[in-house]
């Protein structure tokens, strides 16, 4: 009897399992295998660098409160690899334009400046949270894939069932069992996912409100810099 056990329990187990499924669940099995692998790659990529980009906007901040002399502050600084330094750099830009004349429309170079700003905020956070979408992809959709493995396999398992003419458990219970662990792949897909997904969405958007408020502040600065030229 403890032979006939170990027999079925490395039948049961999940090599196993992969091994004796149908090509179609074994298609969705690794299907939903490379979906995980994905996510998780995502997940590391996605840790890094919003680590980076939350510790390099803190000391640039720091930085640019520290500064005395605009103009020498952007020669140093505009040129950093980090979304809060692209969003100045656009700032000054604009500034630069926008007073280069002799004759600077006050309110069109605030609203200008405000403009440009704003739109290279959205663009960082744009290009911030891609690949969010695949995660949230893999998170909604893989519980289903794995659902259709599983009726695929029940479905199979049946037909076990009226080719052999035999209902007992040692018939019925390898096609359930592919089923069953079509439906679990899906959930060690989807799980990670949807918090993964959850939990970056929510990083991305303080990263947005903190570029949004240096947008805001540095147009503060600026426009009472337009003040005290009259």
């Amino acid at each position: 009897m403890e032979l006939i056990a170990n027999a079925d329990a490395a039948t049961l187990s999940p090599v196993a399992l992969f091994l004796q499924a149908d090509f179609v669940v074994k298609a969705v099995m690794l299907g939903l295998i490379a979906a995980s692998i994905w996510t998780w790659g995502i997940i590391a990529m996605f840790r890094t660098r919003l680590g980076k980009v939350r510790k390099g906007t803190e000391q640039f901040e720091v930085d640019y409160r520290k500064a005395a002399d605009i103009d020498a502050f952007y020669k140093a600084q505009s040129d950093r690899d980090l979304p809060v330094a692209r969003v100045f750099a656009a700032g000054v830009a604009e500034w630069r334009r926008s007073t280069a004349g002799k004759v600077v429309d006050r309110d069109g170079t605030r609203e200008r400046l405000a403009t440009t700003m704003g739109a290279a905020a959205a663009h960082e956070v744009d290009v911030l949270s891609d690949r969010l979408n695949v995660l949230a992809t893999i998170g909604s959709v893989a519980p289903f894939v794995g659902l259709f493995g599983t009726v695929w396999g029940i479905m199979r398992a049946f037909t076990s069932i009226a080719s052999q003419q035999n209902s007992s458990l040692a018939v019925v219970a390898p096609g359930i069992a592919e089923a069953l662990f079509a439906t679990a792949i899906g959930l060690f897909a989807a799980i990670p996912a949807v918090i993964a997904y959850n939990r970056f969405s929510h990083g991305v958007n303080r990263i947005e409100a903190r570029l949004n408020r240096f947008a805001d502040g540095f147009h503060a600065t600026l426009s009472r810099q337009l003040d005290s030229d009259r």
